[in-house]
Protein backbone atom coordinates (compact mmCIF):
# COMPACT_ATOMS: atom_id res chain seq x y z
CA UNK A 1 0.00 0.00 0.00
CA UNK A 2 1.35 3.40 -0.95
CA UNK A 3 1.35 6.28 1.49
CA UNK A 4 -1.47 8.14 -0.30
CA UNK A 5 -3.69 5.05 -0.17
CA UNK A 6 -2.84 4.52 3.49
CA UNK A 7 -3.82 8.05 4.45
CA UNK A 8 -7.24 7.49 2.93
CA UNK A 9 -7.94 4.65 5.36
CA UNK A 10 -5.83 5.70 8.34
CA UNK A 11 -7.30 6.02 11.84
CA UNK A 12 -5.60 9.42 11.81
CA UNK A 13 -8.80 10.69 10.25
CA UNK A 14 -10.58 10.01 13.53
CA UNK A 15 -8.35 12.41 15.43
CA UNK A 16 -6.46 14.78 13.16
CA UNK A 17 -5.51 18.35 14.07
CA UNK A 18 -7.47 19.55 11.05
CA UNK A 19 -10.58 18.04 12.62
CA UNK A 20 -9.98 18.81 16.28
CA UNK A 21 -8.90 22.44 16.34
CA UNK A 22 -8.15 24.90 19.08
CA UNK A 23 -8.68 28.63 19.43
CA UNK A 24 -5.19 29.88 18.76
CA UNK A 25 -4.22 33.37 19.80
CA UNK A 26 -1.88 35.05 17.31
CA UNK A 27 0.30 37.32 19.41
CA UNK A 28 3.34 38.74 17.65
CA UNK A 29 5.75 39.39 20.50
CA UNK A 30 9.03 41.24 20.55
CA UNK A 31 10.32 40.00 23.87
CA UNK A 32 8.70 36.86 25.27
CA UNK A 33 8.16 36.49 29.00
CA UNK A 34 9.42 32.96 29.60
CA UNK A 35 9.32 30.64 32.60
CA UNK A 36 10.82 27.20 33.13
CA UNK A 37 9.22 24.61 35.40
CA UNK A 38 11.72 21.85 36.11
CA UNK A 39 15.30 23.15 36.03
CA UNK A 40 17.21 19.88 35.81
CA UNK A 41 19.39 18.70 32.94
CA UNK A 42 16.92 18.86 30.09
CA UNK A 43 15.08 21.89 31.37
CA UNK A 44 18.27 23.91 31.15
CA UNK A 45 18.97 22.49 27.69
CA UNK A 46 15.56 23.57 26.39
CA UNK A 47 15.78 27.05 27.90
CA UNK A 48 19.28 27.68 26.57
CA UNK A 49 18.21 26.60 23.08
CA UNK A 50 15.21 28.95 23.27
CA UNK A 51 17.44 31.87 24.21
CA UNK A 52 19.55 31.12 21.13
CA UNK A 53 16.64 31.57 18.73
CA UNK A 54 14.62 34.48 20.13
CA UNK A 55 14.69 37.52 22.33
CA UNK A 56 13.18 36.61 25.68
CA UNK A 57 13.02 37.69 29.29
CA UNK A 58 13.33 34.74 31.64
CA UNK A 59 10.94 35.88 34.36
CA UNK A 60 10.91 32.75 36.51
CA UNK A 61 12.53 29.42 37.26
CA UNK A 62 10.76 26.79 39.36
CA UNK A 63 12.03 23.61 41.02
CA UNK A 64 11.50 21.68 44.24
CA UNK A 65 15.26 21.12 44.61
CA UNK A 66 16.79 24.36 45.82
CA UNK A 67 20.33 23.33 44.82
CA UNK A 68 19.27 22.47 41.28
CA UNK A 69 17.28 25.69 41.08
CA UNK A 70 20.23 27.79 42.24
CA UNK A 71 22.54 26.06 39.76
CA UNK A 72 20.15 26.79 36.89
CA UNK A 73 19.92 30.42 37.97
CA UNK A 74 23.71 30.74 37.98
CA UNK A 75 24.00 29.15 34.55
CA UNK A 76 21.37 31.37 32.96
CA UNK A 77 22.85 34.54 34.48
CA UNK A 78 26.35 33.52 33.39
CA UNK A 79 25.39 32.66 29.82
CA UNK A 80 22.98 35.61 29.54
CA UNK A 81 24.12 38.38 31.96
CA UNK A 82 21.03 40.49 31.31
CA UNK A 83 18.68 37.83 32.66
CA UNK A 84 17.32 38.19 36.21
CA UNK A 85 14.81 35.38 36.75
CA UNK A 86 12.90 35.10 40.01
CA UNK A 87 13.11 31.73 41.73
CA UNK A 88 10.13 29.69 42.87
CA UNK A 89 9.45 26.40 44.62
CA UNK A 90 5.74 26.49 43.72
CA UNK A 91 4.68 26.56 40.06
CA UNK A 92 1.29 28.13 40.75
CA UNK A 93 2.93 31.04 42.53
CA UNK A 94 5.23 31.54 39.56
CA UNK A 95 2.31 31.53 37.11
CA UNK A 96 0.29 33.93 39.24
CA UNK A 97 3.05 36.45 39.89
CA UNK A 98 4.99 36.39 36.62
CA UNK A 99 2.20 35.76 34.07
CA UNK A 100 4.61 34.25 31.52
CA UNK A 101 3.69 34.15 27.84
CA UNK A 102 5.72 30.97 27.29
CA UNK A 103 6.22 28.17 29.78
CA UNK A 104 8.70 25.35 29.29
CA UNK A 105 7.68 22.21 31.22
CA UNK A 106 10.57 19.82 31.91
CA UNK A 107 9.42 18.11 35.09
CA UNK A 108 9.16 14.33 35.63
CA UNK A 109 6.41 12.63 33.64
CA UNK A 110 3.95 12.25 36.53
CA UNK A 111 3.67 16.05 36.76
CA UNK A 112 3.44 16.90 33.03
CA UNK A 113 -0.34 17.03 32.65
CA UNK A 114 -1.03 18.95 35.87
CA UNK A 115 1.69 21.52 35.22
CA UNK A 116 0.52 21.92 31.62
CA UNK A 117 -3.14 22.43 32.51
CA UNK A 118 -2.25 25.01 35.16
CA UNK A 119 -0.04 26.89 32.68
CA UNK A 120 -2.74 26.85 30.00
CA UNK A 121 -5.28 28.17 32.50
CA UNK A 122 -2.84 30.99 33.29
CA UNK A 123 -2.83 32.01 29.60
CA UNK A 124 0.57 30.67 28.59
CA UNK A 125 1.80 28.96 25.44
CA UNK A 126 3.60 25.70 26.21
CA UNK A 127 6.71 23.85 25.19
CA UNK A 128 5.82 20.57 26.87
CA UNK A 129 8.24 17.70 27.13
CA UNK A 130 7.09 14.24 26.12
CA UNK A 131 5.27 12.14 27.14
CA UNK A 132 2.38 14.50 27.74
CA UNK A 133 0.88 12.31 30.48
CA UNK A 134 1.37 9.17 32.57
CA UNK A 135 -2.08 7.79 31.83
CA UNK A 136 -4.50 8.03 28.92
CA UNK A 137 -7.13 10.01 30.83
CA UNK A 138 -4.60 12.73 31.74
CA UNK A 139 -3.91 13.07 28.03
CA UNK A 140 -7.61 13.42 27.29
CA UNK A 141 -7.90 16.10 29.97
CA UNK A 142 -4.93 17.98 28.56
CA UNK A 143 -6.34 17.94 25.02
CA UNK A 144 -9.63 19.26 26.43
CA UNK A 145 -7.80 21.99 28.37
CA UNK A 146 -5.94 23.05 25.23
CA UNK A 147 -9.26 23.45 23.40
CA UNK A 148 -10.75 25.35 26.33
CA UNK A 149 -7.94 27.81 27.04
CA UNK A 150 -6.31 28.15 23.61
CA UNK A 151 -2.67 28.98 23.16
CA UNK A 152 -0.03 27.05 21.26
CA UNK A 153 1.46 23.81 22.55
CA UNK A 154 4.55 22.25 21.05
CA UNK A 155 5.28 18.78 22.45
CA UNK A 156 8.97 17.92 22.73
CA UNK A 157 8.85 15.33 19.96
CA UNK A 158 11.54 17.11 17.97
CA UNK A 159 12.12 14.36 15.42
CA UNK A 160 9.37 16.18 13.48
CA UNK A 161 11.78 19.11 13.06
CA UNK A 162 15.10 17.21 12.98
CA UNK A 163 16.83 18.54 9.81
CA UNK A 164 18.19 15.26 8.43
CA UNK A 165 14.88 13.46 9.08
CA UNK A 166 12.81 16.27 7.53
CA UNK A 167 14.95 15.95 4.40
CA UNK A 168 14.62 12.17 4.35
CA UNK A 169 10.83 12.34 4.73
CA UNK A 170 10.61 14.68 1.76
CA UNK A 171 13.04 12.84 -0.51
CA UNK A 172 12.27 9.20 0.23
CA UNK A 173 8.79 8.94 1.78
CA UNK A 174 6.76 11.79 0.33
CA UNK A 175 8.36 11.30 -3.09
CA UNK A 176 7.33 7.64 -3.19
CA UNK A 177 10.90 6.33 -3.59
CA UNK A 178 10.29 3.80 -0.79
CA UNK A 179 7.40 2.35 -2.76
CA UNK A 180 4.73 0.35 -0.97
CA UNK A 181 5.40 0.58 2.78
CA UNK A 182 4.49 -2.57 4.68
CA UNK A 183 6.39 -2.68 7.97
CA UNK A 184 8.16 -0.51 10.57
CA UNK A 185 10.67 -1.62 13.22
CA UNK A 186 11.46 0.55 16.24
CA UNK A 187 14.10 -0.23 18.85
CA UNK A 188 16.22 0.87 21.78
CA UNK A 189 19.08 -1.21 23.13
CA UNK A 190 20.69 1.36 25.41
CA UNK A 191 21.81 0.06 28.81
CA UNK A 192 19.91 2.89 30.45
CA UNK A 193 17.90 1.13 33.15
CA UNK A 194 19.17 1.75 36.70
CA UNK A 195 20.40 -1.58 38.09
CA UNK A 196 21.28 -0.42 41.62
CA UNK A 197 19.63 -1.17 44.95
CA UNK A 198 19.73 1.76 47.34
CA UNK A 199 18.94 1.97 51.06
CA UNK A 200 16.25 4.20 52.50
CA UNK A 201 17.81 7.44 53.65
CA UNK A 202 16.91 10.83 55.11
CA UNK A 203 15.47 13.53 52.88
CA UNK A 204 17.85 16.51 52.57
CA UNK A 205 16.57 19.93 53.60
CA UNK A 206 17.01 21.40 50.12
CA UNK A 207 14.70 18.85 48.45
CA UNK A 208 10.90 18.92 48.81
CA UNK A 209 10.15 15.23 48.29
CA UNK A 210 6.47 15.60 49.15
CA UNK A 211 5.88 18.11 46.36
CA UNK A 212 8.17 16.27 43.95
CA UNK A 213 6.08 13.13 44.43
CA UNK A 214 2.84 15.03 43.86
CA UNK A 215 0.02 12.75 42.66
CA UNK A 216 2.26 9.67 42.44
CA UNK A 217 2.67 7.09 45.23
CA UNK A 218 4.93 8.29 48.05
CA UNK A 219 7.69 5.70 47.93
CA UNK A 220 10.39 5.36 50.61
CA UNK A 221 13.09 7.95 49.93
CA UNK A 222 16.22 6.30 48.52
CA UNK A 223 18.13 9.38 47.47
CA UNK A 224 17.33 12.34 45.25
CA UNK A 225 15.67 10.80 42.17
CA UNK A 226 17.09 13.13 39.50
CA UNK A 227 16.98 11.15 36.23
CA UNK A 228 16.84 7.90 38.24
CA UNK A 229 13.07 8.33 38.57
CA UNK A 230 12.70 6.92 35.04
CA UNK A 231 13.48 3.47 36.45
CA UNK A 232 10.20 3.48 38.39
CA UNK A 233 6.83 2.82 36.80
CA UNK A 234 5.22 4.88 39.57
CA UNK A 235 6.55 8.08 37.96
CA UNK A 236 6.42 7.31 34.26
CA UNK A 237 6.03 4.60 31.66
CA UNK A 238 9.49 3.12 31.51
CA UNK A 239 11.55 2.89 28.37
CA UNK A 240 8.45 2.57 26.21
CA UNK A 241 7.17 5.91 27.51
CA UNK A 242 10.60 7.53 27.35
CA UNK A 243 12.24 6.21 24.17
CA UNK A 244 9.59 4.41 22.12
CA UNK A 245 7.40 7.51 22.11
CA UNK A 246 10.09 9.38 20.13
CA UNK A 247 10.63 6.74 17.44
CA UNK A 248 6.98 5.73 17.23
CA UNK A 249 6.03 9.38 16.81
CA UNK A 250 8.71 9.77 14.13
CA UNK A 251 7.25 6.83 12.20
CA UNK A 252 3.71 8.18 12.54
CA UNK A 253 4.85 11.57 11.29
CA UNK A 254 6.80 10.06 8.40
CA UNK A 255 3.87 7.92 7.25
CA UNK A 256 0.86 9.98 8.29
CA UNK A 257 -0.38 7.40 10.79
CA UNK A 258 -3.04 8.14 13.39
CA UNK A 259 -4.28 5.94 16.21
CA UNK A 260 -3.31 2.26 15.99
CA UNK A 261 -6.28 -0.08 15.69
CA UNK A 262 -4.80 -2.46 18.25
CA UNK A 263 -1.81 -2.51 20.62
CA UNK A 264 -0.20 -5.58 22.14
CA UNK A 265 2.94 -6.04 24.21
CA UNK A 266 4.92 -8.67 26.07
CA UNK A 267 7.98 -8.53 28.28
CA UNK A 268 8.97 -7.85 31.86
CA UNK A 269 11.91 -7.81 34.25
CA UNK A 270 13.75 -10.82 32.90
CA UNK A 271 17.49 -10.24 33.37
CA UNK A 272 18.13 -7.34 35.76
CA UNK A 273 16.13 -8.85 38.59
CA UNK A 274 18.39 -7.61 41.39
CA UNK A 275 17.63 -3.94 40.73
CA UNK A 276 14.97 -2.08 42.69
CA UNK A 277 13.72 -0.56 39.41
CA UNK A 278 10.12 -1.41 38.50
CA UNK A 279 10.25 -0.80 34.74
CA UNK A 280 10.81 -3.60 32.22
CA UNK A 281 14.29 -4.53 31.05
CA UNK A 282 12.89 -6.41 28.03
CA UNK A 283 9.76 -5.55 26.07
CA UNK A 284 8.21 -5.89 22.62
CA UNK A 285 5.18 -3.87 21.53
CA UNK A 286 3.15 -4.07 18.33
CA UNK A 287 1.13 -1.08 17.08
CA UNK A 288 -1.25 -2.38 14.42
CA UNK A 289 -2.53 -0.44 11.41
CA UNK A 290 -4.33 -1.56 8.26
CA UNK A 291 -1.71 -3.28 6.09
CA UNK A 292 1.29 -2.60 8.34
CA UNK A 293 2.62 -2.95 11.86
CA UNK A 294 5.03 -0.84 13.89
CA UNK A 295 7.02 -3.21 16.10
CA UNK A 296 9.02 -1.92 19.07
CA UNK A 297 11.68 -3.78 21.01
CA UNK A 298 13.89 -2.72 23.87
CA UNK A 299 16.47 -4.51 25.95
CA UNK A 300 18.62 -2.86 28.61
CA UNK A 301 21.09 -5.76 28.56
CA UNK A 302 23.05 -7.66 25.92
CA UNK A 303 24.06 -6.24 22.55
CA UNK A 304 22.00 -4.28 19.99
CA UNK A 305 20.47 -6.15 17.08
CA UNK A 306 22.42 -3.73 14.86
CA UNK A 307 25.19 -1.76 16.63
CA UNK A 308 24.91 0.99 14.01
CA UNK A 309 21.28 1.63 14.95
CA UNK A 310 20.86 1.09 18.72
CA UNK A 311 17.93 3.55 19.04
CA UNK A 312 16.18 3.95 15.74
CA UNK A 313 13.28 3.40 13.35
CA UNK A 314 13.39 1.30 10.18
CA UNK A 315 10.71 1.77 7.52
CA UNK A 316 10.50 -1.05 4.98
CA UNK A 317 9.13 -0.41 1.50
CA UNK A 318 8.95 -2.33 -1.75
CA UNK A 319 11.72 -0.17 -3.23
CA UNK A 320 13.99 0.23 -0.24
CA UNK A 321 14.50 0.70 3.47
CA UNK A 322 14.77 3.94 5.43
CA UNK A 323 16.69 3.80 8.71
CA UNK A 324 16.77 6.84 10.96
CA UNK A 325 17.93 8.01 14.36
CA UNK A 326 18.98 11.22 16.06
CA UNK A 327 22.41 11.22 14.42
CA UNK A 328 21.82 10.04 10.83
CA UNK A 329 19.40 8.63 8.29
CA UNK A 330 20.06 6.14 5.48
CA UNK A 331 18.04 5.16 2.42
CA UNK A 332 19.02 1.67 1.27
CA UNK A 333 17.50 0.87 -2.14
CA UNK A 334 16.49 -2.71 -2.91
CA UNK A 335 18.01 -2.58 -6.38
CA UNK A 336 21.34 -4.42 -6.52
CA UNK A 337 23.07 -1.52 -8.25
CA UNK A 338 21.51 1.09 -5.96
CA UNK A 339 23.67 3.25 -3.73
CA UNK A 340 22.91 3.84 -0.07
CA UNK A 341 22.27 7.53 0.64
CA UNK A 342 23.07 8.81 4.14
CA UNK A 343 22.49 12.21 5.69
CA UNK A 344 24.14 13.15 8.96
CA UNK A 345 22.73 15.28 11.76
CA UNK A 346 23.18 19.02 11.44
CA UNK A 347 25.88 20.41 13.72
CA UNK A 348 25.87 24.19 14.07
CA UNK A 349 29.17 24.57 15.89
CA UNK A 350 30.26 27.72 14.08
CA UNK A 351 26.90 29.44 14.39
CA UNK A 352 26.53 28.50 18.06
CA UNK A 353 30.08 28.05 19.41
CA UNK A 354 28.79 28.28 22.99
CA UNK A 355 27.35 24.79 22.51
CA UNK A 356 30.87 23.37 22.67
CA UNK A 357 31.33 24.61 26.24
CA UNK A 358 27.96 23.47 27.56
CA UNK A 359 28.07 20.61 30.03
CA UNK A 360 25.76 17.71 29.21
CA UNK A 361 24.64 19.03 25.84
CA UNK A 362 23.65 16.57 23.10
CA UNK A 363 25.32 18.35 20.20
CA UNK A 364 23.61 16.21 17.56
CA UNK A 365 20.18 17.10 19.00
CA UNK A 366 20.76 20.83 19.58
CA UNK A 367 19.91 21.85 16.01
CA UNK A 368 16.71 19.79 16.09
CA UNK A 369 15.62 21.40 19.35
CA UNK A 370 16.33 24.86 17.96
CA UNK A 371 14.31 24.06 14.81
CA UNK A 372 11.47 22.71 16.98
CA UNK A 373 11.49 25.88 19.07
CA UNK A 374 11.54 28.11 15.99
CA UNK A 375 8.50 26.27 14.68
CA UNK A 376 6.83 26.77 18.07
CA UNK A 377 7.57 30.50 18.04
CA UNK A 378 6.32 30.92 14.47
CA UNK A 379 3.14 29.09 15.41
CA UNK A 380 2.58 31.60 18.25
CA UNK A 381 3.22 34.58 15.99
CA UNK A 382 1.10 33.27 13.12
CA UNK A 383 -1.70 31.74 15.19
CA UNK A 384 -1.25 28.31 13.62
CA UNK A 385 -0.57 24.75 14.75
CA UNK A 386 3.03 23.66 15.30
CA UNK A 387 4.54 20.37 14.08
CA UNK A 388 4.02 18.42 17.31
CA UNK A 389 0.53 19.41 18.43
CA UNK A 390 -1.01 18.29 21.69
CA UNK A 391 -3.32 15.98 19.71
CA UNK A 392 -0.37 14.28 18.02
CA UNK A 393 1.48 14.11 21.32
CA UNK A 394 -1.56 12.47 22.88
CA UNK A 395 -1.74 9.76 20.20
CA UNK A 396 1.94 8.86 20.56
CA UNK A 397 1.90 9.04 24.35
CA UNK A 398 -1.36 7.14 24.85
CA UNK A 399 -0.33 4.41 22.41
CA UNK A 400 2.82 3.76 24.45
CA UNK A 401 0.80 3.76 27.67
CA UNK A 402 -1.57 1.22 26.10
CA UNK A 403 1.43 -0.94 25.23
CA UNK A 404 2.48 -1.02 28.87
CA UNK A 405 -1.08 -1.76 29.95
CA UNK A 406 -1.25 -4.61 27.43
CA UNK A 407 1.98 -6.05 28.83
CA UNK A 408 0.60 -5.86 32.37
CA UNK A 409 -2.78 -7.40 31.49
CA UNK A 410 -1.38 -10.00 29.11
CA UNK A 411 -3.73 -9.30 26.20
CA UNK A 412 -4.07 -7.00 23.16
CA UNK A 413 -6.03 -3.77 23.55
CA UNK A 414 -8.17 -2.00 20.95
CA UNK A 415 -8.66 1.60 22.05
CA UNK A 416 -11.45 3.67 20.53
CA UNK A 417 -10.43 7.36 20.60
CA UNK A 418 -13.99 8.47 19.89
CA UNK A 419 -15.57 6.82 22.93
CA UNK A 420 -12.38 6.93 24.98
CA UNK A 421 -12.74 3.26 25.90
CA UNK A 422 -10.90 0.02 25.29
CA UNK A 423 -13.29 -1.99 23.14
CA UNK A 424 -14.94 -4.90 24.99
CA UNK A 425 -12.54 -4.56 27.91
CA UNK A 426 -14.02 -2.82 30.98
CA UNK A 427 -11.01 -3.74 33.13
CA UNK A 428 -8.56 -2.07 30.75
CA UNK A 429 -10.87 0.93 30.39
CA UNK A 430 -10.94 1.34 34.17
CA UNK A 431 -7.14 1.43 34.17
CA UNK A 432 -6.87 4.28 31.66
CA UNK A 433 -6.59 6.57 34.70
CA UNK A 434 -4.09 5.96 37.47
CA UNK A 435 -5.24 6.50 41.03
CA UNK A 436 -3.94 9.76 42.49
CA UNK A 437 -2.48 10.14 45.93
CA UNK A 438 -4.68 11.73 48.57
CA UNK A 439 -4.73 15.50 48.24
CA UNK A 440 -4.52 15.52 44.45
CA UNK A 441 -7.40 15.45 41.97
CA UNK A 442 -7.18 13.74 38.62
CA UNK A 443 -7.96 16.28 35.87
CA UNK A 444 -10.13 13.95 33.79
CA UNK A 445 -13.85 13.72 34.42
CA UNK A 446 -16.15 11.37 32.52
Amino acid sequence: MHRREFLATSPALFFAPSVITRHLRPRPLQNYRVALIGTGWYGKMDLLRLLQVTEAEVVGLCDVDQKVLAAADRLIRTRHPGQRPRLYANHRELLRKEQPEIVLIDTPDHWHALHAIDALAAGANLYLQKPISVDVREGQALVAAAKKYGGVIQVGLQRRNTPHLVRAKREFVDSGRLGKISHVDLCCYYKMRDTARRPVTEIPDHFDYETWTGPAPLLPFRGIPHRRWRAFQEYGNGIVGDMCVHMFDAARWMLGLGWPSRVSSTGGIIVQTEADATTTDTQTAIFEYPHLQCVWQHRTWGTPADPEWPWAFMIYGSEGTLKGDTQKVSFIPNARDGQTITYEALYEKEKYPEDLEEQGIELHVASATRAHLRDFLRAIDEGRLPAATIEEGHISTASCILANLSQELGRPLAYDPISGKVINDPEATARLARPYRSGYSHPWHA
